[in-house]
């Protein structure tokens, strides 16, 4: 008898972590609920592509049955890759078509999102459901939300990203910050609105590096693209900075000053930003965290293990935490929840502890001299 049969597991976030999670627990029977923040799927903007790994995304797919629709909905070719240098001088193409366990596939948020959703029983997905606050029941939790419901669970798995609110119910540990800024802004219709910029994406990504800072843009599928300047700064430099981002003029005057020497063309990109521009300090989990397991309580993802975004592991570290934390619970060797829990948790931290240094490595170096060496390095 495996050890969740006949309770009720309460997931709180839709991101693919969460959904990815729901969807290999209800194959095996489990009884699940999504508890999500947003009114709809289409609440919020998605932003840049995924890319899968065969190790980690691409293998929950596997296990959930899903690489079919996955397949169908990809990006042949957005994985696409050129360096250039701070003129939008082309140092390095990355065309190659890769194959098993180096291909990693492009997709955007939206249609990965769909086809998770979609693998789910009618009603898993509760919308309208921002977390507030957890109250032991028995030896479960009542769950409250803004909205004024409630909701009664065994177990409940934190899947609410890098803000979670779920955490501190687990661990008091927090972030700190990784050192680099970005700001995210977003292009719709590329191809009409900053033309220079869509011929040197290509359908893809770039990379550019220059002077300690970088600057990378992505394409989507919907023929927008969306990008990040990334900087060092101190943590309240967006606070202190004094640049409203709604502007787009003091944003422009700030890149121009900040990115000094930098070509032309990247102006486009400022110039014709379809949306607010958002900043986004990076922050990392303590490599050493670690915490006491409880048996009806977990997390994964960002909730778990928060890292900057600068080794593209985040989705992918979120879905294989799905995936292992549902064969832990689904596993019949385990007595009970808190050892399966328990365990999940140990090998979590450890992986996630390893992806992490080796992504504040690639934080650093693609934010100091040499990045485009660095990254070339990378690739080859």
């Amino acid at each position: 008898m495996n050890i969740i049969k006949d309770k009720k597991i309460a997931i709180i976030g839709a991101g693919p972590g969460g959904l990815t999670l729901a969807r290999l627990l209800q194959m095996n029977g489990a009884e699940v609920k999504v508890y999500e923040r947003d009114i709809n799927k289409d609440a919020r903007a998605k932003g840049a592509t995924l890319d899968l790994h065969d190790e980690s995304g691409l293998a929950a797919l596997r296990a959930a049955g899903l690489m079919s629709a996955f397949m169908a909905n990809y990006r042949p070719g957005a994985d696409r890759l050129r360096i250039v240098d701070k003129h939008a001088n082309i140092v390095l193409e990355d065309n190659e078509e890769k194959e098993g366990e180096r291909f990693r596939p492009e997709i955007d948020r939206g249609p990965l999102q769909n086809i998770l959703l979609n693998s789910l029983q009618p009603g898993t997905v509760v919308w309208d459901r921002q977390f507030v606050a957890l109250k032991p029941n028995d030896d479960g939790w009542e769950i409250e939300f803004k909205n004024g419901t409630t909701a009664l669970a065994d177990i409940v798995i934190a899947a609410d990203g890098a803000n979670s609110k779920v955490r501190p119910y687990i661990t008091p540990i927090k972030p700190f910050y990784a050192g680099v800024t970005a700001v995210e802004g977003a292009v719709y219709n590329s191809e009409v609105a900053c033309p220079g910029i869509h011929k040197l994406l290509n359908g893809g990504k770039i990379f550019a590096m220059d002077d300690a800072k970088s600057l990378i843009v992505s394409s989507k599928g919907d023929g927008s693209l969306v990008f990040y300047p990334g900087f060092k700064k101190n943590e309240n430099w967006t606070r202190e900075c004094g640049i409203d981002f709604t502007d787009k003029v003091q944003v422009l005057a700030w890149f121009k000053t900040e990115y000094a020497g930098w070509g032309e063309i990247w102006d486009e990109l400022f110039e014709n930003a379809s949306t607010h521009f958002v900043p986004r300090p990076q922050y990392c989990m303590p490599l050493d965290q670690t915490w006491e397991a409880l048996p009806n309580l977990t997390m994964l993802g960002d909730a778990a293990h928060l890292m900057p975004p600068y080794a593209g592991e985040g989705v992918n570290m979120a879905m294989l935490d799905a995936l292992e934390l549902s064969q832990f619970l689904l596993n019949k060797n385990y007595p009970d929840t808190l050892s399966a829990i328990a365990t999940y948790e140990t090998r979590m931290r450890k992986r996630a502890s390893e992806t992490a240094d080796m992504t504040l490595q690639s934080t650093e170096a693609l934010h100091a001299e040499g990045a485009i060496e660095f990254m070339m390095n990378v690739i080859s």
